[in-house]
């Protein structure tokens, strides 16, 4: 089975490393998987947004139209990829950031205010990880286990000390069902 995620929002938000720790724990359950980061010159603030696939055969093309899944940290993430998740799949939707509902109804909506979630266990910047929590609980591509793994082996030394903040933000997220 082949999953394909978009991760969106703003520089400065972590969203290529939720995209990037998917990739790694999908790689380190023996998956296949791409990871494709997009983003503008700015250092905070400019325009983010990463692909992810996960397979359990060789990938076709890392190139993704139609996602099963789509994480909008932000209104004009929102806006952009809304209609490109596939019947079916699931957005999950920072409401912080956003002005506005989802649109579609033949699709998982997944409403949450992440930094405020963040900002309750202590550290706003978990926000990226309190909606990675919510997609798995709503879209078991794979299993939160797998991403905590990840953490431990691929987050820098330097930030080794939030291990168990990012714990706590996916577990916050797992909490999201509709």
């Amino acid at each position: 089975m082949q999953t394909e995620i978009i991760i969106a929002g703003f520089g400065g938000q972590g969203v290529l490393f939720c995209g990037q720790l998917l990739a790694y724990a999908g790689m380190d359950e023996g998956k296949e998987v791409t990871w494709i980061p997009s983003y503008g010159p700015e250092m905070r603030g400019g325009t983010a947004n990463c692909t992810v696939v996960i397979s359990d055969e060789e990938i076709g093309s890392p190139f993704v139209h139609n996602p099963q899944a789509v994480i909008a940290m932000n209104r004009p993430s929102l806006d952009k990829y809304e209609d490109l998740v596939r019947p079916g799949g699931v957005l999950v939707i920072n409401t912080s950031m956003t002005d506005r509902k989802a649109k579609r109804s033949d699709i998982k909506v997944i409403e949450l205010a992440a930094n405020e979630e963040a900002e309750a266990l202590g550290d706003q910047r978990m926000a990226n990880m309190v909606l990675l929590g919510a997609l798995l609980a709503n879209l078991p591509v794979l299993p939160t286990e797998s991403i905590e793994k990840a953490l431990k082996a691929h987050l820098p030394e330097r930030h080794q000390k939030l291990l168990m903040k990012n714990f706590d933000a996916l577990r916050e997220g797992a909490k999201y069902l509709p």
